[in-house]
């Protein structure tokens, strides 16, 4: 047992309900490893977790945080791929918000040269999420086009550095044009206001009126049936968020009528064999494109631990561009 202090709520509500505790963190099990953590990021699951709308899957850590930096300080049985003292970044099933967090060895990566702590801790959740939903999930290729919704974000701002480095076209929906402006800067083709206008016909002028081959979805409710209009024919949906609510009123022909598929996921519930999938994947096509300074995805703010509050706020506001982090350094 080792004590940690990290971040608590003992009741659901808004960001002020989060306090400091400390208490012990168990050893690692087999096939894990304990990271001291140097930074960890912040997500938008850790808001909806931290309102009581996002419980932690059975057996998961109720701690928020899902991505962390650090340096292994205790490894579990059978881990021998890393060492005691490695600089890694990971994926973690909760416990983030914490100075202490156990995690699985094959969901950690290393920390890419040159990168900061907390820089490396932006790296893990949006590109888990992105990897596994448009390459894994939507099949995604070089050539094609994607209509990515809620750009400026942490998903957004991977989403369009990442499918642009790997040789698709970006098109993007923003809520203003600051936010837009920012979209092209980090790679998309289009960026569409969509406070301004309809989404649909420019992305329909800017495809030559085929539509666009993918979608990757943050928004749900009432974007969705637009999505269908903006897809092309045999055109993926991909559902990762519900930021415009849960519901929707879908037109079924023209799912039928364009053969679109429409899939989803969520990541945290995902096995641990699958995200061990996703991480062999990044390491192999990924981690080579932030080496090569092909991918650099930018910093919104970092916030010292003690200002969780804060840094949650800041989220809330949607005024962030890229990601939020805390640092414990």
């Amino acid at each position: 047992m080792t004590l940690s202090t990290h971040v608590s709520f003992t009741q659901p509500g808004n960001a002020d309900v989060m306090t400091f505790s400390a208490t012990n963190l168990a050893q690692p099990l087999a096939g894990q490893v304990q990271i001291k953590v140097y930074a960890a990021g912040v997500n938008g699951p850790d808001i909806k977790q931290r309102m009581g709308a996002y419980p932690a899957p059975e057996g998961a850590s109720p701690i928020l945080g899902l991505e962390v930096s650090g340096e292994i300080c205790a490894l579990g049985e059978g881990v021998s791929q890393w060492q005691l003292g490695d600089k890694v970044c990971a994926l973690v099933p909760g416990g983030g918000y914490s100075e202490r967090v156990n995690t699985f060895a094959a969901h950690c990566l290393p920390i890419p040269e040159g990168l900061s702590f907390e820089q490396a801790a932006a790296l893990p959740e949006t590109l888990f999420t992105v990897w596994g939903n448009l390459f894994m999930r939507a099949g995604l290729k070089a050539g094609e086009s994607v209509l990515i919704h809620g750009g400026s974000g942490g998903i957004g701002t991977t989403a369009i550095q990442l499918v642009s480095a790997l040789g698709a076209d970006v098109i993007v929906t923003s809520g203003s044009d600051d936010k837009c402006q920012y979209c092209l800067e980090q790679g998309a083709r289009v960026a569409i206001n969509y406070n301004q206008q309809d989404f649909v016909e420019p992305v329909l002028t800017a495809t030559e009126g085929k539509g666009v081959n993918v979608v990757l979805d943050m928004a749900g409710g009432d974007f969705i049936n637009q999505n269908l209009k903006a897809l092309a024919m045999d055109g993926r949906m991909v559902s990762v968020a519900m930021q415009r609510g849960p519901q929707a009123q879908v037109d079924v022909f023209r799912i039928m009528a364009k053969r679109i598929t429409w899939t989803g996921s969520t990541l945290r519930p995902q096995s641990v064999e699958a995200k061990a999938e996703i991480a062999k994947a990044l390491m192999n096509t990924v981690w080579p494109l932030i080496a090569a300074a092909k991918i650099s995805l930018p910093l919104d703010s970092v916030y010292p631990f003690s200002e969780v509050i804060a840094a949650h706020q800041r989220m809330e506001s949607g005024q962030h561009k890229g990601k939020i982090v805390l640092s414990l350094i």
